[in-house]
């Protein structure tokens, strides 16, 4: 007897056989579906000129954020003091809120050559308000000739000043700004003495000075190493060559070059002082300031306070050079003087009255160009 119940085909698995289809599951419907065109926009590429200005931008914020940094540095090296008086600075006095007048002095003091004698000699007036300033230089063999002082060159006061501090308990800056408040008519706030080395390591911490010189300049002096010797022409120069040009005064070289008077000495002293302005309000100039104060540590003496060293930093750092007036006041030379032209010196006095006053260095030229 066969097993087999009739010629049907087995099932399977024992699942009943159906011919109807089978519900689609979600997930294959929704592949079965025809994709639908996406609404959304594809994110746009940022073009370059958007890329740069983005990275400006940024290069921008670290450059302010940098820049609050170092000021806060500064600062701080103020505060720990050592480069100018630890005391505060009377209300009202502040270099933002006041005109403020200053006696710069250069001495040729070397390590070889100990000196108190004074080759630059300039007064400075400065004001908040115009954001100007001016600054008289007097050649270093002026003949003075003034109540009260004996009749003598001008650059040998601070030394003659110096010698008497400990009879007179009066210190050398102090009569200096008295004196010199007196030859020309104003009252002097602040005195500050650089000497040779000092000037050195300010150019070589700015980078050098870019100047255009004159005339070939060569001299040389063994006794304290001097040996000048320059090119006629556009130049930058570091400190030893910075000295040099603004000390030249005479050839004993052969052939021998052309002799300075102290006119053009005076000319080149603010041709190299307006040229460390421009090193200064660079931005690399001013994230130097730091170095420099390091470096005239030892070769600087100033009566300035700290917090208003902080003051005239925050309000002139951005002067514009076009509102820095340079007044070199010239005379005739009768060895040994130099007499001053009375006219030269007057106009000199009023520049610096002028500044004092608030009327600015680019007001007063105007004025004195119209008919």
């Amino acid at each position: 007897m066969s097993n087999n119940k009739g010629s049907l085909p087995p099932r399977s698995n024992g699942q009943p056989r159906t011919n109807r289809q089978q519900p689609r599951t979600a997930a294959a419907t929704q592949a079965a579906r025809p994709k639908a065109k996406s609404n959304k926009k594809k994110p746009k590429k940022r073009g370059p000129f958007a890329r740069m200005m983005r990275l400006l931008l940024i290069l921008l914020l670290v450059a302010v954020i940098a820049a609050l940094g170092y000021a806060g540095y500064l600062y701080w090296k103020f505060d720990q003091g050592g480069f100018g008086v630890d005391q505060p600075v009377q209300a009202g006095q502040a270099a933002s809120e006041k005109p403020l007048t200053m006696l710069l002095l250069g001495t040729d003091n070397r390590p070889k050559h100990p000196s108190n004698l004074t080759d630059v000699i300039m007064v400075a007036a400065l004001n908040p308000k115009t954001k100007s300033a001016t600054v008289v230089s007097l050649p270093r063999d002026t003949y003075v000739e003034l109540s009260g002082y004996k009749k003598t060159k001008i650059n040998a006061f601070y030394s003659r000043f110096k010698g008497k501090e400990k009879t007179s308990g009066i210190l050398a800056e102090d009569e200096m700004k008295t004196m010199m408040g007196k030859y020309l008519g104003i009252e002097v706030n602040y005195a500050t003495v650089l000497d040779f080395q000092g000037f050195r390591d300010i150019v070589d911490e700015f980078g050098g000075v870019d100047v255009n010189i004159s005339q070939n300049m060569c001299y040389t002096d063994s006794v304290d190493g001097t040996n000048i010797n320059l090119k006629q022409g556009p130049a930058q120069l570091d400190g030893d060559k910075a000295l040099d040009y603004v000390r030249y005064r005479k050839s004993n070289c052969s052939p021998q070059t052309k002799p300075s008077d102290d006119f053009d000495r005076n000319k080149r002293q603010s041709e190299v002082l307006n040229s460390l302005i421009s090193q200064m309000q660079s931005l690399g100039g001013v994230l130097k300031i730091g170095r420099v104060l390091d470096a005239v540590d030892d070769n600087l003496e100033s009566d300035i306070e700290n917090a208003q060293i902080k003051s005239m930093i925050a309000t002139y750092w951005d002067i514009s050079k076009a509102d820095v007036e340079f007044v070199p006041v010239g005379g005739t030379w009768r060895s040994p003087y130099v007499y001053i032209n009375d006219k030269e010196l007057e106009a000199a006095k009023k520049s610096l009255q002028d500044r004092i006053a608030g009327v600015s260095a680019s007001e007063a030229s105007a004025a004195s160009d119209s008919p």
